[in-house]
């Protein structure tokens, strides 16, 4: 994981926020998981990948369920699917979310997430080994 840049100025940590690099700002876009995925994976939030199942819980939106259609990094939002609103031509356009207001109910699960969630869930184990 990459060392957090944090300054107490406000001028310096929005600069660092709005001009970090991709990288980063898949870090900074993670959702926390349902309370089964937690209690499953021992882990507490994920970065949010395209083909999450997700429920919004903040905003006009609220209780909204949909898969992740895109992860648009650049403006840190997420699209989900069925959260659209109607443009005055009737056109149907996709609503940006932010990721801390949803939670992940189903993971896409790969080989290289399932050892991204192995690395996060030995971390959090031998931080509770250190507290005892």
């Amino acid at each position: 994981m990459v060392a957090k840049l944090s300054h107490s100025s406000r001028r310096k940590s929005r600069k660092a926020h709005f001009s970090a690099p991709s990288s980063v700002r898949r870090v900074i876009m993670s959702a926390p998981l349902s309370k089964e995925l937690r209690e499953q994976h021992n882990v507490r939030s994920i970065p949010i990948r395209k083909d999450d199942e997700v429920t919004v819980v903040r905003g006009s939106f609220k209780g909204r369920e949909g898969k992740v259609v895109s992860v648009y990094r650049l403006k840190y939002v997420i699209h989900i699917e069925r959260v659209t609103r109607d443009k005055a031509n009737g056109q149907s356009v996709q609503v940006g979310i932010h990721p801390s207001k949803v939670v992940i109910n189903k993971l896409k699960i790969d080989k290289d997430r399932e050892a991204i969630l192995e690395k996060i869930r030995r971390g959090r184990e031998t931080r509770v080994k250190d507290d005892e």
